[in-house]
């Protein structure tokens, strides 16, 4: 805080406003030292160098984290039902409803909370104006454990994608970088490639981190953590009208997947959840394709052209419809193309760069020729219908049987 003239001044009227404590604690200068004082005496003078620029610096050795190779196919394993694969989904414990925790402290400070917890991003008004900021933390432990360089740009990657499908322009990020023991390369090698990954995606989506932290020496018996970047982002409303979730509308409403799948299940939910099989490479991430998919979805947003949007990630096509399902009340009636070669790839790949709109009938050839425009993949995926979520010949399962799933792991404490 500066302790010159009107800006202090300016400055003690907001804090004094929101009741907050502060103090004055002291002034910059221009002697390149630290200097503290008691009753107005020198008490230590300590040159600001020693700090920064001369603060002893480590060269950890680390070693590079080759992509690892694809070893399984979903051909080669026991077949499962659709149904059945979601239901065990749905009744974990990474992806069961854990809206009784966060319903336990107060989420509508103020009441200028527009978007609580549960959607892809918490929106919270400007106070007194017709802005919003959203707020959205992610990480994908395993991506990165896989392969720390793909999975540092995914997790940016993914975050930005959830500050977009509320309607929010993406601003910046901060992080919490999570690791083990830097002494041992192949951690230091984790520490490295992430990092690498994260500035590469955060310059190309022009996502800048302003602020962050590392933690290190994280383990237990010799054991260290899986490599976990944690991404906060934020993002700028501009019109509170324009504020976006996940939550179907109306009967009748057209479900398109913006973006292509192409099946990817190495370090999918499906295979480390139902399978049990960790091996194999994560997802590729296209930057220009995510870039390109986000503005895209931006630009429906801003001319009111769809109802509702949710990216997909953890569980694929199909998770991304059951959330968008059961936070509605209302059902879908999904397609299943006929072309299909495997269709647990198809809804359990987690290929990046996707997302899922709903829109009204009316606006489908408006929204397919300025998706086309920008190159970007669409195809329609389902239609939103009462009660009823299903794959018309596969299974069936009312809307509130499928919420009942997701909640039952909380609900057994």
């Amino acid at each position: 805080m500066t302790v010159n003239g009107k800006k202090q001044n300016y400055q003690k009227k907001i804090f004094k406003k929101w009741e907050l404590d502060f103090e004055i604690i002291g002034k910059t200068t221009d002697t390149k030292n630290l200097t503290l004082k008691y009753n107005n005496e020198t008490v230590g003078e300590i040159p600001i160098d020693a700090l920064a620029s001369k603060a002893p610096l480590y060269d950890r050795k680390w070693s590079k984290i080759k992509l690892p190779e694809k070893k399984t196919s979903i051909k080669d394993l026991k077949k499962i039902k659709i149904e059945d694969a979601l239901i065990k989904i749905l009744s974990l414990p990474n992806q069961s409803n854990k809206s009784w925790v966060t319903e336990q402290y107060d989420q509508m400070v103020m009441t200028n909370t527009a978007e609580r917890s549960g959607s892809d991003s918490a929106i919270i008004r400007i106070h007194n104006k017709d802005k919003a900021i959203a707020v959205s933390v992610d990480s994908s432990a395993n991506y990165c454990k896989a392969h720390p360089y793909t999975g540092g740009k995914q997790i940016v990657c993914e975050n930005w994608r959830n500050i977009v499908c509320s309607g929010a322009t993406p601003i910046a990020i901060t992080n919490c970088l999570n690791f083990g023991n830097p002494e041992n390369s192949k951690v230091m090698g984790e520490f490295v490639e992430c990092l690498k990954g994260i500035k590469e995606a955060c310059e190309f989506l022009d996502y800048p981190v302003v602020s962050g932290n590392v933690s290190f020496y994280n383990g237990t018996n010799k054991k260290n953590i899986y490599p976990t970047p944690v991404i906060g982002g934020v993002g700028i409303i501009k019109d509170i009208e324009n504020k976006m979730n996940l939550k179907l509308k109306k009967e009748n409403n057209i479900i398109l997947q913006i973006g292509k799948s192409f099946g990817h299940l190495s370090q999918s939910t499906l295979f480390e959840e139902v399978y049990s099989i960790f091996d194999g490479p994560p997802p590729d991430v296209n930057l220009l394709n995510e870039k390109n998919n986000g503005l895209a979805i931006l630009k429906l947003i801003n001319e009111k052209l769809i109802s509702s949007v949710h990216d997909i990630s953890s569980g694929g096509l199909m998770l991304a419809l059951a959330e968008m399902s059961m936070s509605s009340d209302l059902g879908i009636k999904i397609n299943k193309p006929q072309s299909l070669t495997n269709s647990m790839e198809y809804f359990f790949g987690e290929d990046q760069g996707r997302y899922i709109i709903e829109l009204e009938p009316n606006q489908l050839e408006k929204i397919k020729k300025i998706l086309e425009d920008n190159n970007i993949h669409n195809e329609t995926v389902g239609i939103v219908q009462k009660d009823i979520f299903e794959i018309p010949g596969e299974f069936k399962i009312n809307v509130n049987e499928l919420q009942k799933i997701n909640n039952q792991w909380y609900n057994n404490f």
